[in-house]
C-alpha cells in the first residue's frame, strides 16, 4: 500500500532516501529549508566508498560515470619530498555531481550533468518543496501518522502534512533532532577545515606530477592537508579537465580573535560552524594564503594559491542516543544521527547506508528494533573512530609528520 513519507533535507541524505522509497510507489515530500530550487556546488570532493557506490548501482537509472580512481596514497614532507607511498585504491568524485545525478533520479531535474531519467510505472508521486523549515512535529497516535508543519522561509506561510513516516535527513545541526532531543548539540573540536578546488589544467608541470592521480598528505604539528582529483565542470573525467580537491585542517580555539575573524563573512555575518563558497572576508583569505606559503610543501601551497573560491567547515561531534521516535513514525538518519569528523570519510557513505535499511523497514523485512540496532550501531563504531583520527592528526604525532 503507497504511504506518504516526508523527508526534512534535501542534499545527499534526503535524496537517498527519496529516491529509494519513491521506486516502491511511495509518495515522497522532501522538505528543503534553502530558499533556492538547488542547492548550490558545495565545491566539495567525497570519497565514494562502498556503500555509496552500491545505492548509485542500484538507483542510478543513468548509470552516469561519477568517480576517479587514485591507486597511490602518499605522504609529503615540508620541502614536497615524498616520504611514503601505499598502493590503495579509493574512488573520489564531487558532491555538485553526486547532487545532480540524485535530483535527475528524483524530481527529473535538467541540468549540464546528464540527461534525466524517465519514470518508470509504479513509481510513486514526489516533490521538492524548497524554503520550508520545519517548526513543528505532532504525533497524532497509532496508525494516524505525524503532522508536520513548516514554514515559508520567504513570506512565512505556514503548511500542514501528515506524514505516516518522517525521515529526518537535515544535517548535524538538525532540526527535528533538536526538537526531539534539545540537549544533543554539536561540540566544535578544537579545529577548522579549509576547503577548495583549482582547475587541474592550471597546475605546474612540478606539483601535477606529484599530485594527480594520487591521494597526497601532509602533516605537522597541530595542521593536516591533503588533495585528491574529482570531476570537473558538469562532472566531466577527462584528463586535463578536472578538478583538484584539498582539504587543510588547522587547529583554532574558538573563543580566538582568529576564529571570530574567520567566521565573519562578506557581508557582516557571524557564522557558528561553516562559511559557504564565495562568502570568505578577502583579507582572511590572503592572510590564509600566506600562511600556506610558509607552512605547507610547495605543492599544496600552490594549489591553496590558486584557488578561487575557498569555503570553511568548523570541525565538530555530535551523536544521538537512538535514532528512532514516536514509535517508529520518525526516523534520524545520516549526519542527523551522527555527525562524523570527515578524517573519516563516511558521512556519505553512512547516508547510503541507512537508507538501504530504511528500504528494509519499510518493506517490512526487518523489524524497527532491526532496523534500530543497524543504524545506531553503524554511527557508534565510525563517530569515535572519525574522533580518534582527528585527535592524533590535531593533537597528537602522527608517525609521517613531514
Amino acid at each position: 500500500m503507497s504511504k506518504t513519507l516526508n523527508i526534512v533535507g534535501g542534499s545527499l541524505g534526503g535524496l537517498f532516501h527519496g529516491i529509494a522509497l519513491s521506486r516502491l510507489g511511495h509518495r515522497v515530500t522532501i522538505l528543503e529549508q534553502n530558499p533556492a530550487p538547488l542547492l548550490h556546488d558545495q565545491g566539495a570532493g567525497i570519497v565514494a566508498g562502498s556503500n555509496t557506490q552500491k545505492y548509485f548501482r542500484a538507483h542510478d537509472r543513468s548509470q552516469t560515470p561519477l568517480a576517479i580512481t587514485s591507486n597511490v596514497r602518499q605522504y609529503l614532507d615540508h620541502k614536497g619530498n615524498v616520504i611514503e607511498t601505499e598502493k590503495r585504491a579509493q574512488k573520489m568524485t564531487s558532491w555538485d555531481l553526486l547532487y545532480h545525478v540524485l535530483r535527475a533520479n528524483y524530481d527529473g531535474v535538467q541540468s549540464k550533468y546528464l540527461e534525466p531519467p524517465k519514470k518508470k510505472e509504479g513509481d510513486g508521486d514526489v516533490k521538492y518543496a524548497y524554503g520550508r523549515v520545519v517548526n513543528e512535529l505532532q504525533d497524532l497516535g497509532t496508525d494516524r501518522g505525524v503532522r508536520v508543519t513548516s514554514r515559508s522561509s520567504k513570506d512565512g506561510t505556514e503548511e500542514t502534512i501528515v506524514a505516516d513516516l518522517l525521515i529526518a535527513s537535515d544535517g548535524a545541526s538538525s532540526t527535528i533532532r533538536t526538537i526531539l532531543q534539545p540537549d544533543v548539540q554539536r561540540t566544535y573540536a578544537g579545529y577548522v577545515a579549509w576547503r577548495g578546488t583549482c582547475p587541474e589544467s592550471e597546475l605546474s608541470g612540478f606539483t601535477a606530477s606529484t599530485l594527480v592521480d594520487k591521494f597526497t598528505f601532509f602533516h605537522q604539528t597541530g595542521m593536516q592537508i591533503l588533495a585528491y582529483l574529482i570531476p570537473g565542470p558538469a562532472g566531466t573525467l577527462e584528463k586535463g579537465k578536472r578538478l583538484m580537491n584539498w582539504v587543510w585542517y588547522c587547529n583554532c580555539p574558538q573563543d580566538s580573535a582568529e576564529y571570530m575573524s574567520m567566521m565573519l563573512d562578506n557581508q557582516g555575518k557571524r557564522h557558528n560552524f561553516s562559511l559557504p563558497p564565495g562568502r570568505v572576508r578577502p583579507e582572511v583569505w590572503e592572510e590564509q594564503k600566506k600562511h600556506a606559503e610558509r607552512e605547507l610543501p610547495p605543492q599544496f601551497a600552490e594549489i591553496v594559491r590558486k584557488t578561487k573560491v575557498p569555503f570553511l567547515q568548523a570541525i565538530t561531534d555530535v551523536i544521538s542516543p537512538k535514532a528512532s521516535f514516536f514509535n517508529g513514525k520518525i526516523l534520524l538518519v545520516g549526519d542527523a544521527v551522527a555527525g562524523f569528523r570527515p578524517h573519516a570519510a563516511a558521512s556519505t557513505s553512512q547516508a547510503a547506508f541507512d537508507s538501504f535499511y530504511v528500504v528494509d523497514l519499510v518493506t517490512g523485512r526487518i523489524s524497527l528494533s532491526e532496523w534500530e540496532k543497524n543504524v545506531m550501531g553503524y554511527a557508534r563504531e565510525i563517530q569515535p573512530q572519525s574522533v580518534a583520527l582527528g585527535q592524533r592528526s590535531q593533537f597528537g604525532e602522527h608517525p609521517l609528520r613531514g
